[in-house]
């Protein structure tokens, strides 16, 4: 019984010790998003392309994913404490497959880019500054699947959303 005991609690005090204060540098018991931030607030991003609606996909996933892996509220500008602004700054097709009976394309990838800042509203600095972030979803066009090119933007704007909110994270 005592052998049981001795092994539980090395085990304990080495899973501890593995452990970080920062959560930055590994595991850590702390919080990952900083914890002076209570608000933050997502204006739908600005969009150059020819992609219309993707903006809005892109704002949705992004609140959603804030709600869902931090503990800040999303609220309007005015009376948030930081800001995320962004430019969607290209979105464009790749052929990723083709069928090799009928040569026509089996999958295609939907690339975005953007730009994006997040600042501090209290002190006006910039928190964080990304540029030509991507995110890419796949979707079946084909004979077959038939499915559509919003099924691939859906899957590359979930997937840059959760990008973007991982980069909030208080490695910064």
């Amino acid at each position: 019984m005592r052998a049981i005991l001795l092994s539980l609690l090395l085990l304990c005090v080495g899973a501890a010790g593995g452990c970080a204060s920062d959560p930055t540098r590994g595991y850590a018991f702390g919080a990952a998003f900083s914890d002076d931030i209570r608000t933050i607030a997502t204006p739908i991003f600005d969009n150059v392309t020819f992609s219309h609606g993707v903006e809005s996909l892109l704002a949705e996933a992004v609140v959603k994913e804030i709600h869902r892996t931090t503990p800040w509220g999303v609220t309007g500008e005015g009376a948030a404490d930081t800001t995320l602004t962004g430019s969607i700054t290209e979105v464009t097709l790749r052929k990723l497959n083709t069928d090799s009976t009928s040569g026509l394309v089996s999958e295609l990838a939907v690339d975005i880019a953007i730009d994006f800042e997040w600042r501090d509203n209290r002190s006006g600095q910039t928190i964080l500054a990304r540029r030509n972030f991507r995110g890419v979803g796949s979707f079946a066009p084909g004979p077959g699947a038939r499915e559509p090119i919003e099924l691939g933007e859906q899957a590359a704007v979930e997937r840059l959303a959760a990008a973007i909110v991982n980069e909030l994270r208080s490695d910064w």
